[in-house]
């Protein structure tokens, strides 16, 4: 199966975690080049946007779409439970990190790496310090009232969606170099920290902070 997009993207990177927790090969390829996304690609996504799956003839956008997908095809283990009230938990999580902390994440990551990076464009700075500083803090207060231990996973006891959906918008901050309060969210940064700290995670970390290591083409 093919997954195209750059796990740069923590949607894509949410799916990438999720088939490595699963054991499910993904082979990820780009969209294409900037400003010119590939007939594969604009088939599977007619959105363009990424993440989009190819399975031989079938094709399906969205990452949310995807990982239900995946997890009806590939039951075992099982990363959506079948409970009623963890289940309703599960895609909480998932919708509070695509949704609420994703929106907040895209202005800092958009302005600060796309844009000038990618775009060669400059980035609104006063954007990306307002989501940093004014937007951020209050997201996290409510994670700091309902995340584990570290070491501990969201539902159910074991790894499940919820955690990848949170963990997975927490990359790009540590990306961009944002600051910590510990004294306010250490629990928070502890439990993260666990769950990045995972293989499905920190193979694909080690990638990206190295390209964005260097200088740009």
């Amino acid at each position: 199966m093919i997954l195209y997009g750059s796990s740069l993207s923590p949607f894509v990177r949410k799916v990438l975690a999720y088939a490595g927790e699963k054991g499910i090969e993904l082979e990820l390829q780009p969209t294409g080049k900037p400003g010119q996304p590939s007939e594969e690609f604009l088939e599977a996504s007619p959105l363009r946007k990424m993440p989009a799956l190819r399975d031989e003839r079938y094709t399906l956008a969205d990452s949310s779409a995807i990982i239900q997908y995946l997890e009806a095809r590939f039951p075992e283990p099982p990363l959506i439970p079948a409970d009623p009230q963890m289940r309703g938990r599960v895609i909480w999580f998932e919708e509070y990190g695509d949704t609420i902390i994703a929106s907040c994440g895209a202005k800092m990551f958009y302005n600060r790496v796309v844009l000038p990076r990618f775009l060669g464009r400059p980035g609104d700075e006063q954007a990306a310090r307002t989501a940093e500083c004014d937007e951020l803090p209050p997201m996290l207060d409510y994670l700091e009232t309902v995340v584990p231990e570290a070491g501990e996973f969201l539902v159910g006891g074991r790894i499940t969606l919820a955690d990848i959906a949170i963990a997975t918008q927490f990359v790009n901050f540590e990306h961009l170099g944002c600051a910590r309060d510990r004294a306010r969210h250490g629990r928070v940064y502890a439990y993260v920290d666990s769950i990045l700290a995972r293989p499905s995670f920190a193979s694909w970390i080690e990638r990206e902070s190295a390209f964005l290591a260097k200088e740009p083409a």
